[in-house]
């Protein structure tokens, strides 16, 4: 059976707000559906938007939630305790951090019809374009716009100029401005949609691009959070909720499964007790750090405080660590279980896969920790936007 992850459910008044766990319960008959199409699908987009996904983080000025951090984390972690491909795909919920960059009279025609405002981004490889008088005009093939099969505006990178300090750019456009490439053929997250961006010429007023992390325009608390580590967050919190899948997965089945060479079940043999119990104590600790350093920084901007150097490194190192922790958790499952999950419908199978792509993220990834560790120890970073 399984078992979602409780978080409250908001009260913000919405004429269609529908309860999270609605959503999650028609998920569960629908993530095979999406891994075969290979995103998630515009009407299940729409049924997250009911949920307040997409005005999680848009600014209150614009009828948006702007929640605090740990609240919106849980919620992905939920959606990804069901399906990763989707809790990956809502994470962009949060990607109005970014947009908060923008003009705020662009803001307020991006948000001209409401707070539930689908953001998805491919930012690699940044190009540059060629300056116009409006803005710049953009050509290319950009790799990796997760869900944006259901955005109702896309992004593009630039390379970083003296303007922006040499942090990278982003192109606002509207769909119909990009042509979708459906190029995702990969072994986890199969159902994020993470297709490639096509431009031939498209022309973007200056004050549609915005700085990747830079200062924001809208004075509220989520838009002094830190913005990378935020964007780091989102996506690690997704392993989260896989690896609190597999375990559940685990406990389940192993009072039940036998092999086939009549061996004891799985939970008569001790390494497999022994990993199961390892792997909870593993993912609730790397949660727990997790959450506490989401927790401090956020008092921190509520009491007015700047988010400090230290506990920005911290939020990322605790977002690397649990990707890691989630990744490794399900490995060690698979390890124990004998020849069943090398089936290719074996559920441990699809959860392998999915908790890996959150610690390959070049946010999550092992230069994570050394730039941590340096900033801890009072160096600066050695990785670019680390904050």
């Amino acid at each position: 059976m399984l078992r979602i992850q409780e978080s409250a459910e908001r009260t913000t008044p919405a004429a269609d707000r529908v309860p999270l766990t609605d959503v999650l319960a028609e998920l569960v008959h629908r993530r095979d559906e999406f891994r075969e199409l290979r995103y998630v699908p515009m009407d299940f987009v729409g049924r997250l938007k009911q949920a307040g996904i997409y005005r999680a983080a848009t600014p209150v000025r614009f009828g948006g939630d702007a929640l605090p951090p740990a609240e919106f984390l849980a919620d992905i972690e939920r959606i990804s305790q069901v399906d990763g491909s989707t809790g990956w795909v809502a994470s962009f919920g949060s990607a109005q951090i970014y947009l908060a960059a923008l003009p705020i009279a662009t803001q307020e025609q991006i948000f001209a019809d409401g707070p539930d405002v689908v953001f998805a981004g491919a930012l690699f490889p940044p190009k540059r374009g060629e300056e116009t008088e409006l803005g710049y005009r953009l050509s290319g093939r950009w790799k990796f716009a997760s869900g944006c099969m259901g955005a109702d505006v896309l992004g593009v990178g630039m390379p970083g100029d003296d303007a922006s300090a040499g942090k990278p750019r982003t192109a606002v456009l509207r769909p119909e401005q990009v042509q979708i490439v459906q190029e995702w053929d990969v072994v986890g997250m199969q159902g994020t949609g993470s297709f490639d961006l096509v431009l031939d010429g498209a022309e973007v007023a200056r004050e549609w691009t915005f700085v990747r992390g830079g200062e924001p325009t809208v004075d509220e608390p989520l838009y002094r959070y830190p913005t990378i580590a935020y964007a780091a967050q989102v996506l690690a919190v997704v392993g989260a909720g896989v690896a609190r899948a597999a375990l559940d997965h685990a406990r389940e089945v192993g009072a039940g499964y036998a092999g086939v060479t009549g061996a004891p079940k799985l939970a008569d043999r001790a390494y497999y007790r022994t990993e199961v119990a390892r792997g909870e104590a593993a993912l609730r600790s790397a949660r727990a750090f997790f959450y506490e350093a989401t927790g401090q920084a956020w008092e921190s901007v509520l009491t007015g405080d700047p988010v400090t150097d230290e506990q920005n490194a911290e939020l990322r190192l605790a977002s690397a660590h649990l990707a890691k922790t989630a990744s490794d958790v399900v490995a060690g499952l698979v390890e124990v279980s004998g020849t069943a999950p090398i089936g290719t419908a074996h559920p441990l199978q699809r959860l392998l896969g999915d908790a890996l792509v959150p610690k390959q993220h070049a946010f999550l990834g092992p230069a994570i920790y050394d730039s941590a560790g340096a900033v801890l120890m009072g160096l600066p970073a050695t990785t670019p936007g680390f904050r």
